[in-house]
């Protein structure tokens, strides 16, 4: 008998504990909203933090990567420590084939990705103007963006961005085979990586960013992923930087920062470096 009531109280307990975590999130997720964006063929979950801020900073992920590269937790106090941290609105989302977002029948090239992520930020933007925050396949979305709508665009913030003038398309095809053999085709960042040789022959056609602020970070670590992607795309670290070097092209406010401490997740080997660097180009904001 004693035994049974102590297996009961244990579960009592470890339930306690559940509902306390999760109360203790909610306490800490003040402004917190998740929601669906509706598009004409499926929906895209997104993610956001609203204190009203000024402007809206919008995260885009890389090649393969949901919410979770910003939001790796899980909770949704971690996103509200993030807009605290920067002292802003913020929106994450999932792109098509990703998390809970759906996914359509057009090629999942940089035009499209583009157009989805125009969406996303009319839901959440309510007039004001974006800071763009992308990461490596996220940079030439958010670059994409940025020259369409540089009257919506207010800075940007790269970190270790793909770019024409390093990512080969021999490179896009090697990674696409095996994206097919361990997912399948119509997975969506599969579905992605079909398009790189795409994406970079666009990425070739693009014009200069909209003269805004506007800041490069760049893994310069000698780490074993680092020395894959130069392997695999025949360069080396110092043709990666000098192809960030070409974001800066006509810009007047450009400052281009490389780093050995991180890989090319720089955003989770030092986040107060993101961090910091965010709030940077809103403090050069009107």
């Amino acid at each position: 008998m004693f035994k049974a009531s102590s297996n009961l109280f244990k579960i009592l307990l470890v339930i306690a504990i559940f509902f306390i975590s999760c109360s203790k999130d909610d306490e800490n997720a003040a402004g917190y909203s998740e929601s669906f964006v509706n598009l004409a063929t499926h929906k895209l979950r997104a993610y956001n933090v609203n204190i009203k801020s000024k402007y809206l900073v919008v995260f885009e992920s890389g090649l393969g990567d949901g919410h979770e590269s910003w939001m790796s937790s899980g909770k949704k106090s971690e996103l509200v420590s993030l807009s605290s941290a920067v002292n802003s609105d913020i929106l994450i989302y999932d792109r098509g084939g990703y998390g809970m977002s759906g996914i359509d029948n057009e090629p999942r090239n940089i035009n499209t990705l583009r157009l989805e992520l125009e969406a996303v930020i009319a839901q959440y933007a309510d007039g004001r103007k974006i800071v763009l925050i992308g990461h490596s396949l996220g940079g030439m979305i958010v670059r994409d963006y940025a020259i369409k709508n540089p009257d919506k665009t207010a800075a940007i913030l790269f970190i270790d961005p793909m770019h024409e003038k390093y990512n080969n398309p021999e490179a896009g095809n090697i990674l696409y085979d095996a994206m097919v053999k361990a997912y399948g085709v119509n997975y969506g960042p599969t579905r992605e990586t079909k398009e790189i040789a795409v994406d970079i022959a666009y990425g070739a056609s693009l014009p200069v960013l909209p003269n805004v602020p506007v800041v490069v970070l760049t893994s310069m670590k000698l780490d074993k992923n680092n020395n894959a992607s130069d392997e695999i795309n025949k360069l080396n670290r110092e043709k990666w930087f000098q192809a960030h070097e070409e974001l800066g092209s006509g810009l007047t406010d450009f400052t281009h920062i490389a780093t050995v401490k991180s890989g090319h997740y720089i955003h989770h080997d030092e986040p107060e470096l993101v961090n910091y660097n965010i709030k940077f180009l809103l403090s050069k904001l009107p």
